[in-house]
């Protein structure tokens, strides 16, 4: 199957892409992104091959995670980028008070799935902490500057990131 395709986060940003960073800020995007987007893209990135999705060409990677208590499989499209071979999410629910249940997931069953247009494959998720959490925070809002947003939004919650290395 392959691995999901790199997407450096410091990449330079074209207008298109510009455009759909500054909308995606914006707290009426950012709701229907989290709470509709999350329902729809799982079905319109595998109907369509990964072609299609509520964040029209942003990176987007399907998660597929085994639910912390219920052991049901679950699927939940993210942004993301790679450091290295690695994939890192972020695990920022727009900026809510509590984490993403996702992100209770793979604390609790760390073995994931990734999959998007062009690859994917099992990856072992773990939460970064200290100066690589530090680096790849940087590096994610260098990405999209709206997770500084999102942080400043969720108050004392300090918004994890997840770090996904390749088990293939």
């Amino acid at each position: 199957m392959g691995r999901v395709p790199s997407y450096d986060p410091r990449e330079p940003k074209g207008v298109w892409m510009g455009t759909l960073t500054w909308t995606a800020r914006q707290r009426p995007v950012t709701w229907f992104l989290v709470n509709i987007g999350n329902k729809v893209d799982p079905y319109l990135m595998r109907y369509s091959g990964g072609r299609v999705r509520t964040t029209l060409n942003a990176p987007t990677v399907l998660l597929t995670h085994t639910g912390a208590k219920s052991g049901e499989k679950r699927s939940t499209p993210l942004a993301y980028f790679t450091d290295g071979d690695n994939v890192v999410l972020i695990a920022s629910r727009g900026g809510h008070r509590h984490h993403p249940a996702w992100y209770h997931n793979v604390v609790a069953n760390p073995e994931v799935e990734l999959w998007t247009k062009g690859g994917g494959g099992r990856y072992r998720a773990r939460e970064a902490q200290g100066e690589l959490r530090q680096r790849l925070w940087e590096e994610a809002t260098a990405f999209y500057p709206g997770f500084a947003r999102y942080q400043e939004r969720a108050g004392d919650r300090r918004i994890p990131v997840i770090l996904c290395i390749p088990q293939d």
